[in-house]
């Protein structure tokens, strides 16, 4: 098939450019053209977020597939849809289990009330936006916290870079938070599994199949790093204590967050293919020992640490 994929050279996209080659497909990326794209891929530098720039760079192009990898806004989204519409078999879009309202009932599941409040609203509005369109054979994607190398969001990272230190581990509230990652490539293959299957109009949670707590998840990354888990000072703290602006303390939502993927394994014949302590392991060899620096702000961590001190 002939594949548009917006963006293409940051996290997400390498992986999925990847596979996608390794399949035998036409890919064409369109970006800005400021990170190197794979040997044999086709790329049109441009700026989606004027939508004169996709007119005149895409508006002749015909593909059969699209991902929309990093459209955040309804108006990022829209001009490449007003554009494509009816000219597409699958419109596969990158949207996020951060537009679901928090539940009492978890883990989230695809039919459940959304936040049109939360940071992620512009991604639920392109959602429904797209459910509007009569010509477009669309597909969402719902990841919760995606990891694994390349990650740009100092998620994994945040816990090496303490645990390499051998610093203490601040969490907020009482550490029992149960939370829930996904591995990228794991991603990535399930992106590229729509294009298998009959899943127009579909939302799909995709993450990984285990849940974890965050201590648990700190002792994991521990694992990982090859430190004993046992061996980790865990600190707990109020965040309501504290006024960080807006600097961020801890690198995942102080609630319960995870997500039923049920409907992605059934329907699209995926299964995750990392279980977590693997996932951190390749994410800690391959990414972050080749990449760590040795100049990390530990102000915030040592702001809440002073009121632990004795």
């Amino acid at each position: 098939m002939r594949i548009l994929i917006m963006g293409g050279t940051r996290f997400i996209g390498v992986y999925l450019t990847k596979i996608l080659l390794e399949q035998g497909h036409q890919v064409t990326l369109f970006n800005r053209g400021n990170n190197p794209a794979p040997e044999g891929v086709r790329v049109i530098k441009g700026d989606r977020t004027k939508p004169e720039d996709l007119k005149d760079k895409l508006g002749k192009e015909n593909f059969d597939a699209i991902y929309d990898n990093n459209g955040r806004e309804l108006s990022d989204t829209q001009p490449l849809v007003d554009l494509f519409q009816g000219r597409v078999e699958k419109f596969i879009y990158m949207s996020s289990a951060g537009v679901y309202l928090k539940t009492d009932q978890p883990p989230h599941k695809e039919g459940d009330a959304v936040d049109t409040k939360s940071r992620h609203k512009g991604k639920h509005e392109t959602e429904a936006y797209l459910a509007s369109c009569a010509y477009l054979p669309w597909t969402s994607i719902r990841p919760t916290y995606i990891y694994g190398s390349q990650n740009y969001n100092p998620l994994e990272s945040w816990f090496f870079d303490r645990i390499v230190h051998d610093r203490p581990i601040p969490i907020p509230g009482h550490g029992q938070h149960i939370t829930q990652l996904g591995h990228v490539q794991d991603l990535a293959v399930a992106m590229a599994k729509v294009l298998d299957h009959d899943a127009q109009g579909q939302i799909y949670n995709v993450s990984g199949d285990r849940y974890i707590t965050f201590d648990g998840l700190a002792r994991a990354c521990a694992v990982a790093a090859g430190k004993n888990p046992d061996s980790l000072k865990i600190v707990h703290y109020d965040p309501k204590q504290y006024d960080f602006g807006k600097r961020k303390a801890f690198p995942l939502r102080p609630q319960h967050f995870f997500c039923d993927i049920t409907k992605a394994q059934q329907q699209l014949s995926w299964q995750p293919q990392y279980d977590l302590i693997s996932g951190l392991k390749e994410a800690f060899h391959n990414d972050y020992l080749k990449s760590k620096t040795s100049t990390i702000d530990f102000s915030v961590d040592d702001e809440i640490l002073r009121n632990f001190q004795t």
